[in-house]
């Protein structure tokens, strides 16, 4: 199983000298298995996901596409109307989240009310693709309570993707995802996320346990975590503290802010490493395979 890095960049894209190593594009990570591939958040980095996965002859890339999103600030979905292949109708696509009854609408209508004609010219309708959207409402989403898909090609045993969600701290609500996925390899997908006074949550150290990989949110240092409480947001420290408490086997810190350039993305990794030697600041196009 790969796990490809399409956006790390938090809040909002930059496309700026001295921005270009780090990459500017928001939110979106693939999770590459054998037979299935999902994605994570539709930040603008989605836009180059789609653009491989037509360039793909891979017969997985053509099979229903599992979509999770942790929750739909603009710049976690913001790319998702340039992502070419939700324009093919030959495709089709499984939108997932959990929450969703607590801001009083559909889960359909998150992505169409984004493509309506004051915003863009094309609607949700007119894209071309199935979509099946599947919501969950609660604050967690055990392994038996996961949405069937459907698919014409199911996984072979010992293939399906099982998910564990928990709500988290951030403004208006954001998930934590614990994905199983083959040979029992495990990603924790934990971005967006602010602790209360300081205090590491207990349940995402629950969810990261032992993960093979752990994507944490690490848009601020230190310092600036002082200055902003409210934001909804995570130090490096704090990331390096659940990795450790967890026994993560490597830490990939995301969400950078859009302040911050490559020299001082390289300080803050080089720091981070200092603390938990396992870890690396995500870039775009990074791949970890696990």
């Amino acid at each position: 199983m790969n796990v490809k890095f399409y956006g790390t960049r938090g809040s909002t894209p930059v496309c700026e000298p001295g921005f270009q190593q780090f990459g500017g594009n928001t939110s979106c990570v693939l999770i590459d298995g054998p037979d299935r591939v999902g994605i994570l958040d539709a930040g603008t980095g989605i836009r180059q996901l789609g653009k491989e996965m037509l360039a793909s002859t891979e017969e997985r890339f053509r099979r229903p596409v599992f979509m999770l999103f942790s929750h739909f600030h603009w710049d976690h979905i913001q790319g998702f109307p340039f992502f070419a292949p939700a324009y093919d109708p030959a495709r089709e696509f499984v939108i997932t989240a959990m929450g969703i009854d607590r801001f009083h609408h559909s889960l359909r209508s998150v992505f169409s009310h984004q493509m309506e004609e004051v915003y863009f010219p094309v609607s949700l309708d007119q894209m071309g693709a199935k979509f099946t959207f599947k919501e969950s409402s609660g604050d967690s989403l055990g392994e038996d309570d996961v949405p069937e898909v459907h698919t014409p090609q199911p996984p072979a045993p010992g293939h399906e993707a099982r998910v564990i969600g928990v709500l988290h701290n951030h403004p208006g609500g954001a998930y934590s995802y614990r994905i199983k996925g083959q040979n029992g390899k495990i990603v924790t997908y934990c971005t967006d996320i602010e602790y209360a006074n300081g205090v590491i949550d207990e349940r995402i150290v629950a969810l990261a346990r032992d993960a093979d990989l752990l994507i944490h949110d690490a848009q601020y240092t230190p310092d600036e975590l002082k200055t902003h409480r409210g934001w909804g947001h995570s130090s490096w420290e704090q990331a390096c503290e659940v990795a450790e408490r967890a026994n993560v086997k490597l830490l990939a810190l995301t969400h950078h802010d859009p302040n911050h350039d490559d020299e001082m993305l390289r300080g803050m990794e080089k720091a981070c490493q200092q603390r938990f030697k396992d870890s690396v600041f995500a870039r775009d196009q990074m791949v970890v395979d696990i």
